[in-house]
């Protein structure tokens, strides 16, 4: 079994989290009991978690995770030796599979007519994959030359994908031209909106999308900016609803659990290297807990500055979050080190 790399110990948790380093502590000590987070989302830290025999199941950059129905946590890496790679909650492997998705970056899960379904989106392919639960390629996105927005594929770099209940799919375009692409399920182009410029309709690093239905009347989409350290709102067809600041944040895509949207951060305060942590947000969309980060202060309704306080995590690029309400972070740029867990406390 590998071990993972540990940055800091310590024993500080009667703080319950609400604490701050000015500096990094020393590395290899044991995260064993510390709780990080705040309010009503504090966790425990699990370093060791998933930790595999790296010659035999290696990972390059553990992009995103996702629970499947059966309750597996599903990992998606960059290396194309097993680019899928399935646990069991307690981070027993149950199988890998994929080989053929070296910019693998975006992982999706929708449920249809009873069977699940994996959206990968794909850097260097410059496409979105549709394919079954073990793999089977179903339908294939390519880059969107009928919109007269691209001129060659290398323009377009999908990074995440938001399925509806109807089957319409929304591609964020996060590292191409910033737009969000429309299709329906059987991969028609319907709509584009979104790409680059200054108003607050654009985006800048449209990192991540969701489709969140917690106001069941009134369903949305969810997309990141991240260099602008904001989360935004849209209509189903583009309309921008609304701005969400999280100064000193840069958040990868939304994860909607229950009523609550969970963010990694990978960078924070001027966005320099291994100052991530994690974000959480209630149902007014408002921070509430920052795993790793300060305390979410908010005066006269505008949240003040975040930024690392500990340094747990480096380059959180995608939070999961099991039925049990646990965490677990995949983190770009990691040093090919497996997913964080977090225990609910």
């Amino acid at each position: 079994m590998q071990t993972r790399r540990k940055f800091i110990g310590t024993s500080l948790a009667a703080l319950g989290g609400n604490f701050f380093f000015q500096n990094p502590l020393p590395k290899n000590e044991s995260f064993k009991d510390l709780i990080i987070g705040h309010n009503s989302h504090q966790y425990k830290i699990d370093m060791n978690w998933g930790a595999l025999n790296a010659k035999l199941y290696p990972v390059n950059d553990c992009h995103e995770m996702v629970q499947d129905s059966k309750g597996r946590i599903i990992l998606l890496t960059n290396h194309t030796k097993n680019n899928v790679i399935i646990y069991d909650k307690s981070g027993k492997l149950i199988e890998v599979w994929g080989t053929n998705f070296p910019g693998a970056h975006g992982l999706t899960l929708n449920v249809e007519n009873g069977e699940d379904f994996l959206y990968i989106s794909d850097n260097n392919r410059h496409e979105v994959i549709k394919t079954t639960i073990d793999g089977k390629v179903v339908l294939v996105l390519p880059y969107p030359k009928e919109t007269e927005q691209y001129q060659k594929p290398e323009q377009y770099i999908p990074t995440e994908t938001a399925v509806t209940p109807n089957g319409d799919i929304y591609v964020a375009d996060g590292y191409g031209s910033q737009y969000i692409l429309h299709y329906n399920s059987k991969g028609e182009l319907k709509n584009i909106f979104g790409g680059r410029g200054e108003g607050d309709e654009f985006f800048d690093n449209a990192h991540g999308i969701c489709y969140d239905d917690r106001d069941k009347n009134n369903p949305c989409l969810l997309i990141t900016a991240r260099q602008r350290n904001q989360l935004k709102r849209f209509t189903l067809d583009g309309k921008l609803l609304e701005v969400i600041p999280l100064p000193g944040a840069f958040i990868c895509r939304p994860v909607i659990h229950g009523e609550h949207v969970y963010l990694a951060t990978i960078w924070s305060g001027s966005g320099s290297a291994n100052t991530g942590f994690v974000s959480i947000l209630n149902k007014k969309n408002k921070l509430i807990s920052a795993p790793g980060g300060s305390n979410p202060i908010y005066n006269n309704g505008t949240l003040q500055p975040m930024h690392q306080t500990i340094q747990i995590f480096q380059h959180p690029h995608d939070v999961c979050v099991d039925d049990d309400e646990n965490l677990y972070v995949a983190q770009w740029n990691s040093g090919k080190t497996y997913p964080i867990k977090m225990v609910r406390v």
